[in-house]
């Protein structure tokens, strides 16, 4: 693929459940999706990911597939993806699918039958060991809290399952295991798609099956063969097509990431990390209310654009997804309108100027905000609830529970796109799936789009740049005062050109640095002029040449 194709390129990430419901049934679907193309189109993204809208029980929203084939009746049909597709590429927007194959739901027609006896033909698709009833194989823990392992009581052995108990673990030393999958990214390459995100695709190698001294995660995580079976995985299904690709990496490191993303390897375009979105988990631990490190949160930013640059990988920027809390309340400010709007400009304008590919994820380009439910039934996310009942568990009050959830769930990620004023926010006729944030009448996409000072436009004026400025893809980047508490502040150079970013993450004046000189052309700021200070939350672009 041609590096003018992707490397240039912005993602929105729709996450269907909650993106806009076009049959009153609560539950957002394709058709929605469909609908709001031309909103898209306005804001002039280059790719439309959509998280899995595969069959699903959807004990984890979808991530727990149980066919790779069909659509889940909940988003629409076949017929309607295709037609989702159509219309996409009639406006020059592209697709993306979302892919699990670490595991599989439980329900999958591959488990039901491995489970059903030792000598069964599925048997070996996924990872049985033997232990007895209060002794699991190993002490892994699962990344959505208990033994990684679960008992069957039919065959005496346990099952892998890194994440939910429903969510069994396929085994990719298994060759046929490995035929299928391809088989199946196939059919969706022929069915049109233009890429692919692949869920946790760092955990598809074990390695060997032993007690830990922590969760277990060195056992399985950018495991032995993982570089094979990527490199395997490129060669047989998407490698040489116009097919965009990006790995989600679960707590991996920069080595394995370039070697995951070098294009002479073969193996994928990009991958996202989140070391820098784990500056607000004290001792690594997500479940507190604990304020962000902003001096981490520049370290680490720096530390992977300077480490993937020098490597010849590649990157996704980000800040939000379907899995985190909103920005703009976790590393911005939302108590008030006029802070929340500049602080979203503000992270907007300070992440787009890195180096890779940027993601905006649904209700960022308008500065959607966490809900601040109060209420433990007002969630639905299962890691959430599971994280409910262990912090009770351990003496923690309910109140003290609630102010964590409100940081830290994925929930927050998750309730309804915002689009006008109407009754839940006009993302459907019946009654959502989950609650709307109360702030809809004042934060939504009509509002944003009317309003040319609004973030919606921040983003707009962001993505024509990433579009148009060589030195915004390829050029290096340095950081600069980096043990400031307040600017984060780095310069991308190409050719005798660079592009000072500067960005105050504080709501407070701040002296202009004196290491650094005022002269440039302003390209994109959060304040309509210059000051000898940095106003709260001000950022700026400045280009010289």
């Amino acid at each position: 693929m041609a590096v003018s194709d992707w490397k240039k390129s912005v993602v929105y990430q729709i996450y269907p459940k909650s993106f806009n419901d076009s049959t009153g049934d609560g539950t957002g679907d394709i058709r929605g999706i469909i609908e709001k193309l031309d909103y898209l189109k306005l804001l002039g993204v280059d790719y439309i990911w959509l998280t899995p809208v595969y069959e699903s029980p959807m004990r984890d929203n979808g991530y727990d597939i149980s066919n790779y084939y069909e659509i889940n009746p909940e988003f629409g049909t076949k017929e309607d993806l295709k037609a989702l597709m159509d219309e996409a590429h009639e406006r020059g927007l592209k697709i993306m699918l979302d892919l699990a194959f670490n595991h599989t739901s439980t329900a999958h027609p591959w488990f039901v039958e491995s489970k059903k006896s030792k000598d069964n033909p599925y048997r070996d698709y996924y990872i049985w060991k033997d232990g007895t009833y209060d002794s699991p194989p190993t002490n892994w823990e699962s990344k959505f809290g208990g033994n990684a392992w679960q008992y069957d009581d039919n065959t005496n052995q346990y099952y892998l399952r890194l994440f939910d108990v429903t969510q069994a673990d396929l085994n990719w030393d298994n060759e046929k295991v490995r035929d299928e999958i391809y088989d199946m990214i196939n059919y969706w390459i022929d069915f049109g798609v233009d890429g692919f995100r692949f869920d946790v695709v760092n955990l598809l190698s074990k390695g060997e099956f032993k007690n830990s001294d922590g969760p277990g995660k060195e056992f399985y995580t950018d495991g032995p063969r993982i570089h094979e079976y990527i490199h395997e995985m490129n060669r047989r299904t998407f490698g040489g097509k116009e097919i965009m690709t990006v790995g989600e990496m679960s707590s991996t490191t920069i080595d394995h990431c370039i070697k995951y993303t070098a294009p002479e390897r073969e193996e994928l375009n990009s991958v996202f990390n989140f070391h820098h979105l784990k500056v607000d988990y004290p001792g690594g631990e997500k479940w507190t209310d604990a304020s962000y490190d902003f001096i981490l949160l520049k370290e680490t930013l720096m530390k992977w654009q300077l480490g993937i640059h020098e490597g010849n990988g590649w990157n996704a920027i980000f800040w939000c997804n379907h899995d985190q809390p909103r920005v703009v309340s976790r590393f911005g400010k939302d108590d008030n309108e006029e802070n929340r709007v500049r602080s979203a400009k503000m992270l907007a304008i300070s992440l787009h100027g890195l180096q890779g590919t940027p993601y905006i994820y649904q209700g960022e380009e308008i500065g959607m905000t966490n809900p601040d439910f109060n209420r433990i039934d007002q969630y639905r996310d299962v890691e959430t609830l599971n994280a409910y009942d262990i912090l009770r568990e351990k003496g923690y009050t309910y109140q003290q529970v609630m102010d964590i959830l409100k940081k830290k769930s994925r929930d927050n990620a998750r309730t309804p796109m915002q689009w006008d004023g109407s009754r839940h926010a006009g993302f459907t006729d019946g009654e959502p799936w989950i609650e709307t944030a109360p702030n809809y009448p004042e934060i939504n996409a009509e509002k944003a789009v009317a309003d040319k000072t609004s973030v919606f436009y921040t983003y707009k004026k962001l993505i024509e740049m990433r579009h148009e400025m060589e030195i915004l893809t390829s050029g290096d980047i340095r950081p600069m005062l980096m043990k400031d508490r307040n600017l984060f502040v780095y310069e991308r150079t190409l050719d005798g050109e660079s592009l000072l970013v500067i960005a105050n993450y504080s709501d407070k004046y701040v002296a202009w640095p004196e290491e650094i000189a005022r002269g440039g052309e302003v390209l994109i700021s959060n304040y309509d002029d210059r000051d000898n200070e940095l106003r709260p939350f001000e950022a700026l672009m400045i280009y010289r040449k």
